[in-house]
């Protein structure tokens, strides 16, 4: 009995000695990855959307990668360096299929540390079992100079992403690593997942929800990632990462013509009449409400504000019509529109189109 206890004890002893050496041993590789992150402050705020989020620079030059969020759409989307410098910022590239942006600082800066996409790529991709840091700026911590947040676990799974945000299905399809630690927080989104020494692994995705379990899954899109676009002119393409920031950054690249569910590319039939489209950025303004329709019937009325779809910002009459390309009829919609000084929830339950329309 009592060597059973010493055993014990020294079983303890060399496991929390092992946890301490776990706990410094990461501790440098974190600090280096730190430098090479920002924190990025833009639209969002209601609803539960946060109006912060993760990215990380690949360019010396103040290039960033981030995920192609409603963050985004904001006229001044501010960076907050590792070193405590805010600058604002400007989309200059973005791959709905990647779910990927690239972000430009508007002022000259110069021999910032940063990540090397191409070669994170050609890594030997991580397996199941593997340990992982996850390093982002979840629940806006940190801000300024103040370091991101790091979280450890290990790949739980490397599988193809089955899941959605309310009614969308995720921008991207294919293999993620599956991690085992809650990663997948607010301001998460753009963060990344490195191996212990700080190579870089995986781009952290948006909050989704398993269709498998129903339940929030943590995940992240692998650097190596490669996905099959379709362009404007119908010509197919692949693109990864190392293309996506090596195009974007040369002001070369062109944005895929994006996903259509039906024949059309219509959708499902809601009876919306928007104001006209006359500037880049038109507000999704409702100008008319046709007779009958599923707007009619969800009391939609003219001056309405489309705010947000199922969760999803709609800043423009752009934005709100290409979601409305991934319904179907039959779908219910949950709408937030600005009536006057008050924010409104609609339901709204799309229909099929009427014959000859």
């Amino acid at each position: 009995m009592r060597m059973t206890r010493k055993l014990g004890l020294f079983s303890m002893l060399l496991l929390a000695s092992s946890f301490v050496c776990a706990q410094e041993s990461f501790t440098p590789a974190a600090e280096q990855v730190n430098k090479k992150m920002v924190k990025l402050y833009g639209a969002g705020g209601i609803k539960g959307l946060p109006s912060y989020g993760s990215g990380i620079l690949v360019s010396e030059n103040g290039f960033i990668l981030t995920i192609n969020s409603h963050l985004l759409n904001t006229s001044e989307l501010r960076v907050h360096l590792a070193d405590g410098r805010v600058h604002t910022a400007k989309v200059v590239a973005r791959e709905p299929e990647l779910d990927a942006a690239l972000l430009k600082i508007d002022e000259e800066v110069e021999k910032l540390p940063f990540f090397d996409i191409t070669q994170a790529a050609t890594a030997p991709t991580a397996e199941a079992g593997d340990w992982i840091l996850c390093h982002s700026n979840q629940f806006a911590i940190a801000v300024r100079s103040e370091p991101m947040s790091v979280q450890r676990g290990t790949i739980m799974a490397v599988a193809v992403l089955r899941a959605r945000r309310g009614f969308f299905d995720p921008p991207y399809v294919g293999e993620v690593y599956f991690l085992d630690t809650v990663a997948n927080n607010p301001g998460a989104a753009g963060g990344i997942v490195t191996t212990r020494r700080g190579d870089l692994l995986g781009i952290i995705g948006r909050e989704l929800k398993s269709t498998l379990t129903d339940t929030w899954i943590n995940y992240a899109v692998p650097i190596k990632a490669k996905v099959e676009i379709v362009r404007e002119d119908n010509s197919k393409d692949t693109v990864d990462f190392p293309r996506f920031v090596k195009e974007g950054v040369e002001g070369k690249y062109r944005e895929s013509a994006g996903k259509k569910r039906d024949k059309e590319g219509r959708g499902g039939f809601h009876g919306i009449v928007l104001v006209p489209n006359s500037v880049s950025a038109t507000p999704p303004y409702v100008e008319e409400v046709v007779a009958g329709s599923p707007a009619a019937k969800a009391k939609l009325q003219p001056d309405d504000l489309i705010v947000y779809i199922d969760g999803e910002l709609v800043p423009t009459v752009k934005a709100f019509r290409d979601l409305m390309k991934l319904t179907n009829p039959g779908i219910t919609l949950q709408l937030e529109v600005q009536r006057g000084n008050q924010l409104k929830t609609v339901r709204l339950t799309l229909e099929e189109f009427p014959k000859g329309k």
